[in-house]
C-alpha cells in the first residue's frame, strides 16, 4: 500500500471535516492510496498548531505556500475561503500536485476557467466538494433516472433550504456581507450542482435573488438571502431552483422532485437514507410511492455498515469524496466533479446574479 501525504488548507468546520475523512477513508473503503495527514495550513501559528494537535496532522504552519511547496505534501485540500482558491490551486498544479477544492471552485466564471485550464496543463486529478451530491441515495437517483427507470423526464424540481439566518434580529455578522457570503455564493452552488447532476447541463434561465432583511442589527446587508430560478436545461426539459438562508423549519433541505413518463423520485436531505419512488406499474388502485432505505445494494454504503435501514451521515460524504479523489490520483482517470463541473456551477450562479438584475432570460454559456 503506497502512502500519500495530504495537505489541507483551512482548518475550520470544512478543514476538520477534510481531515476526519482521510483519517478514516482507507480503513473504510480499503483504498490502494493509504493518507498521511502531513501539513495543516491555518491564518496564525497559534491556530494551525492547535488544528495539528487536535486532527492528527504531522506539522503545521501558517504559510498556505510553505504546504502546497512541501515535499512531503503531496495531495491538496483546498477549504479556505473562496478568494484564495484560485492562487492555491494554481501553485499547486505548478508543482504538478492533485487538487479537492471546496465549492464554489472561484468567485467568477472567468477565475474558475483559469483554474480549469492550469489543472489541464498539470494534468492531475482535481475535485470540487460537492458533497451532498454523493450520498447512496441521490447517486442511487442519478442511476434510475441515467437508466431510465421512471421514464422520459418531463420536469425537475429542486431546492436548498435552511434557516440559519430567518431571524431578522440575528446581527449583522460576516454572513451579512459580501456575494461569497450571501445565499448565492454559499448554498446555491450545491442545488446548482445537483440539478445539473440528475438533469443535464442548464442552458437558459430565469432568476430573481432577494434580500428579504436588508438590515440586520443596525448593519446594512449586503448580499442575498433568497433566489428562485427557473429553469432550461440542454436537453429540452424545464425545471425550478428555490434556494434560501431564511426558511424558517428547514434545517438541510437539500431536495429534489423529478417526473417521469413512468414514474418520480423524490429525496429531501433531512431524511438522507431514504428515497421515494414511483413507478406508473399495477392496478392504479395500488400505486403510490415507496421508501426506499438505503442499504448495501445502494453505491458506497456497504464501506460503512452491512445492514440496511442503518444510514449513513453527513461525514460519510466527505469520506466518499476523499475515497474519489484517492481514486482519481491513483488510476489517473477523472473522478466526477472535477473542475469543469464547478466551472459549470460558477456560469450558473453567475447567470443567475445577472438574469435578477435585468430580469430578462439569460444563456449560461454567456458566462
Amino acid at each position: 500500500m503506497a502512502e500519500i501525504g495530504i495537505g489541507i488548507v483551512g482548518g475550520g468546520y470544512m478543514g476538520k471535516a477534510h481531515a476526519v475523512a482521510f483519517g478514516a477513508v482507507a480503513a473504510v473503503f480499503d483504498t490502494a492510496l493509504r493518507p498521511r495527514l502531513e501539513m495543516v495550513c491555518a491564518t496564525s501559528e497559534a491556530s494551525a498548531e492547535k488544528y495539528r494537535a487536535t486532527y492528527g496532522f504531522a506539522r503545521a504552519t501558517s504559510d498556505w505556500r510553505a504546504l502546497v511547496n512541501d515535499p512531503k505534501v503531496e495531495a491538496i485540500v483546498i477549504a479556505s475561503p473562496q478568494d484564495t482558491h484560485r492562487d492555491i490551486a494554481f501553485v499547486a498544479f505548478a508543482a504538478g500536485k492533485p487538487v479537492l477544492c471546496e465549492k464554489p471552485l472561484a468567485e467568477t466564471p472567468d477565475h474558475a476557467r483559469e483554474m480549469v485550464a492550469a489543472a489541464k496543463a498539470a494534468g492531475v486529478a482535481n475535485m470540487v466538494g460537492f458533497n451532498y451530491a454523493k450520498t447512496p441515495a441521490t447517486q442511487y437517483a442519478r442511476k434510475l433516472v441515467a437508466e431510465g427507470r421512471i421514464g422520459q423526464v418531463t420536469s425537475f424540481r429542486g431546492e436548498m433550504t435552511e434557516d440559519f439566518f430567518a431571524d431578522p434580529n440575528d446581527p449583522g455578522t460576516w454572513r451579512a456581507q459580501g456575494d461569497a457570503n450571501g445565499c448565492m455564493g454559499d448554498l446555491a452552488p450545491h442545488p446548482i450542482n445537483c440539478a445539473q447532476a440528475l438533469m443535464g447541463p442548464i442552458e437558459a434561465l430565469f432568476a430573481r435573488v432577494e434580500t428579504v432583511h436588508p438590515m440586520r442589527g443596525g448593519v446594512e446587508v449586503t448580499n442575498d438571502d433568497q433566489a428562485y430560478l427557473t429553469l432550461r436545461f440542454a436537453s429540452g426539459i424545464n425545471g425550478s431552483l428555490f434556494i434560501s438562508r431564511v426558511a424558517t423549519g428547514r434545517k438541510m433541505g437539500y431536495a429534489y422532485d423529478i417526473y417521469g413518463t413512468g414514474g418520480a423520485i423524490r429525496f429531501d436531505g433531512e431524511d438522507q437514507n431514504a428515497l421515494w419512488l414511483y413507478t406508473a406499474e399495477g392496478p392504479e388502485a395500488e400505486r403510490g410511492f415507496r421508501k426506499i432505505l438505503t442499504g448495501p445494494e445502494h453505491p458506497d454504503y456497504l464501506p460503512f455498515c452491512q445492514g440496511p435501514g442503518h444510514g449513513t451521515g453527513y461525514q460519510d460524504q466527505i469520506i466518499i469524496e476523499a475515497k474519489d479523489f484517492l481514486t482519481a490520483i491513483h488510476t489517473g482517470e477523472p473522478v466526477w466533479p472535477t473542475f469543469e463541473e464547478g466551472l459549470r456551477v460558477n456560469q450558473v450562479v453567475a447567470a443567475a446574479l445577472a438574469s435578477s438584475r435585468a430580469e430578462t432570460w439569460v444563456n449560461v454559456a454567456d458566462f
